[in-house]
């Protein structure tokens, strides 16, 4: 805990069998008070991994839901084990967890409710080896949600986030796409709620173990990113009602 709020981190896992076990040894249990992992129906050994490590809560999708489909079951199970804390940390060692005290402090001392761990501030994309084709990519999708969300973000693809519980509670993520535009369906309704966001600078790793998606997959996430920054603007200027702020302006 930190000032008394329980910390929760969350691990979206699939096919993380080889990577799990580095970066569950990096997460800093002093302060760690439970983890939960949920394997996407991986056809690794995922769980059994998760078991010998001894992670607290493990469940098991018993059919693929994708990626925005496993946090959406990271979440609800954080909240309810009674989370005040929640970070979500991909188990694929591409983010390292030794950051958690940072972010969580952040949230714990009530400076913002939701934490980002860029890999843009800094160097740290280029120099942990992200090819250049995506570098430039995220830089063109940030800088055009930022234009339509009125925001200044210097990323909002990153997989490493924590929430405070009541931002989780205020927005309706089990709304959201089951596919990897759920991080920016996300980001949108945290501003579209009023919330602000932080950001702390994050080295990153790319290598053989680590997720990532191809070139054909980050094409439609790309086109489901100018969606969401266009439904954004749309209902700030009221001329459309989407479902996916709720009752919220």
């Amino acid at each position: 805990m930190l000032n008394g709020k329980k910390i929760v981190v969350v691990l979206p896992a699939y096919n993380a069998a080889l990577t799990l076990e580095r970066t569950y040894k990096e997460i800093p249990l002093d302060i760690v008070d439970e983890v939960v992992l949920v394997d996407d129906n991986s056809r690794d050994d995922t769980v059994g991994e998760a078991k010998r490590l001894g992670i607290n809560h493990i469940i098991k999708h018993e059919v693929n839901k994708g990626y925005g489909g496993n946090q959406k079951s990271c979440y609800k199970k954080a909240l309810e084990i009674g989370a005040d804390i929640v970070i979500m940390l991909h188990p694929d060692y591409q983010y390292t967890p030794l950051l958690i005290p940072a972010i969580s402090s952040i949230i714990a001392n009530d400076l913002y409710p939701v934490v980002l761990a860029s890999r843009i501030l800094g160097k740290g994309a280029l120099n942990g080896g992200m090819p250049m084709y995506k570098y430039i990519f995220n830089r063109l999708l940030t800088l055009f949600e930022n234009i339509m969300l009125n925001q200044k973000l210097s990323e909002y693809h990153t997989g490493y986030r924590a929430f405070s519980a009541e931002v989780l509670r205020s927005i309706d993520f089990t709304y959201n796409n089951d596919d990897f535009v759920f991080d920016n369906e996300m980001i949108s309704q945290i501003f579209m709620n009023g919330y602000e966001i932080a950001e702390v600078t994050c080295p990153t790793k790319y290598f053989k173990e680590a997720s990532s998606i191809n070139f054909t997959r980050s094409m439609k996430y790309g086109r489901g990113v100018l969606r969401v920054s266009f439904t954004h603007r749309l209902h700030k200027w009221g001329l459309i009602k989407s479902k996916l702020y709720g009752q919220n302006k």
